[in-house]
């Protein structure tokens, strides 16, 4: 055994502020990039301190990596469970469009690892979560190993829950473009074919004004539904304020007690708001949370993209960010993985990964930087935490050094404890908070790496190169290519997409 083996890492990867008073999206459509860019430095990454024209729009939240903790110093990590999926798309998108500027902040490991799925143990009878440990030398850094926990939740057929859903459509100006409005309505006109005749439908849109296009139809009513869709067109600015609070307030006349109660937002994610602050917007949405009422946003189109906002706005509506760049993205997430997306299982997944001091020297939890809890928000009920939805798997990874000396095959490496609640809202009861506990086991070592192992560091390696991170090591795109090459991908279309977005991007850097 050439590491004596490692602790875990959870794998738990598993979805604000309102707009009170005006959110005007720009008119302009900014629609594609400057087809002539390329490299502007000698490494041939993206140099930062030249903005490419066409992302001026866009903003993307701080990301300060993780660094190595000492085990001895602090033995115990805590994180919230992030569902997010939406960097890896965006990521896409712009490498098949052809570009090598890439922001970094744009790079999110947990996203990208979470957009995948994967072979992990699912719970069985009753239980919500179980969970699947691995760890395996570090193939970028021979001095480290990578633990893996993979979560995986429980599944509900979406058609077994009563929905009660609120189209928040964004019809402004910039909302022209094909990739946007037009793909928008694509995307609602496929969830629609998921509905059945106890559920309930109502859009709403907005721009200069915001409007109720269609109150309470039943989910069987497919036709008028998919009409008031198609009807739709962009135009005017964005008063979004107002189209918010006339979602919830629709929300609420047609809510289903123990159903999943949804607004979806559908935008760009130019918000230009009158009460503009994330802290404004988290405490609106927030609020409108305590009443069972949860807050999905899907992001389209290119330019306009608010990034930070949109995922502090689903963050603090206990629900998911996910963007959609084309039809077969639209399948994924409103289709195949609707379950996922729009059923909750579990709300305030909160994680907490203990290390055995007496064999690890020091740790680093790749990604999660913004979900990161402190001992006092981990123990206290009260904290809002991620949510996991039905069929969710969730991937965390640590970095790890061992310390030299010799791991007995029989000892613990730590211990994996997670807490969680029901999402079922009851008037004036308080959801009892849930704790699930795993060992981890020096088992869970192996000096071969499984298929699944490589396509996880193959994504995290990726991540890391892209981000010009420090911790990256030896990684390269060369071995990263081969390493994806080598493996048999024939049967996950969306796996074997980023074997070939990962040789695109070599391809636009031009070597």
């Amino acid at each position: 055994m050439k590491k004596k083996i490692l602790i875990i890492v959870p794998v738990i990867v598993l979805t604000f502020t309102l707009l009170f008073s005006l959110i005007a999206c720009s008119s302009a459509d900014k629609d594609g990039y400057d087809d002539s860019y390329k490299p502007n430095n000698s490494t041939g990454y993206y140099d930062e301190s030249e903005s490419d024209s066409a992302l001026d729009g866009e903003s993307y939240t701080e990301i300060v990596e993780n660094p190595f903790v000492s085990a001895e110093t602090e033995n115990t990590s805590y994180f919230s469970i992030d569902a997010n999926t939406a960097s890896y798309p965006i990521l896409r998108k712009r490498i098949m469009d052809g570009y090598a500027s890439i922001s970094k902040d744009s790079v999110r490991v947990e996203e990208m690892l979470n957009y995948f799925s994967y072979d992990y143990v699912y719970p069985r009878s009753d239980d919500i979560m179980a969970m699947t440990c691995s760890a395996f030398d570090n193939p970028y850094n021979s001095e480290t190993v990578l633990f893996t926990i993979g979560l995986a939740s429980k599944e509900v057929e979406f058609q077994e829950v009563k929905n009660n859903l609120v189209f928040l459509i964004d019809v402004s100006g910039s909302m022209y473009s094909s990739d946007k409005l037009p793909l928008v309505q694509q995307a609602f006109s496929m969830l629609t074919e998921n509905l059945n005749a106890e559920d309930r439908v109502s859009i709403v849109t907005y721009a200069g004004n915001d409007k109720v296009a269609l109150k309470g139809a039943y989910g069987n009513e497919k036709q008028k539904i998919n009409a008031v869709i198609e009807d739709l067109s962009a135009g005017g600015s964005t008063a979004g304020s107002k189209g918010i609070q006339t979602a919830y307030q629709v929300a609420e006349e047609y809510f289903i007690e123990g159903g999943n109660n949804r607004v979806i937002l559908a935008t760009d994610g130019d918000f230009n708001v009158g009460l503009s602050s994330n802290d404004a917007l988290k405490e609106f949405i927030s609020e409108k949370r305590a009443t069972g009422i949860y807050f999905s946003v899907y992001g389209f189109g290119t330019g306009n993209l608010k990034s930070d906002l949109m995922e502090t706005l689903a963050l603090n509506g206990n629900g998911t960010y996910s963007y959609i760049d084309s039809v077969k993205e639209a399948q994924k997430a409103l289709v195949t993985d609707i379950g996922g997306s729009l059923v909750t299982v579990a709300k305030d997944v909160k994680a907490s990964v203990t290390f055995n001091t007496e064999y690890i020297d020091s740790y680093r939890l790749i990604g999660y930087e913004n979900k990161l809890l402190t001992e006092d928000e981990f123990n206290d009920a009260n904290t809002d935490a991620g949510e996991l939805g039905s069929g969710h798997t969730v991937t965390v990874v640590y970095e790890v050094k061992l310390k030299e000396v010799e791991i007995p095959a029989d000892v613990s490496l730590g211990a994996v404890t997670l807490k969680y609640k029901s999402p079922v809202e009851t008037e004036g009861v308080d959801p009892v908070e849930q704790t699930l506990s795993f060992d981890v086991s020096r088992a869970i070592y192996h000096e071969v790496m499984t298929d699944q192992d490589k396509f996880i560091v193959s994504v995290i390696e990726f991540a890391l190169i892209l981000r010009e991170s420090e911790y990256k090591g030896s990684a390269n795109l060369n071995t990263l290519i081969a390493r994806l090459e080598a493996l048999d991908l024939s049967g996950d279309e969306f796996k074997a997409e980023f074997r070939e977005v990962v040789k695109k991007y070599r391809e636009n850097l031009g070597y």
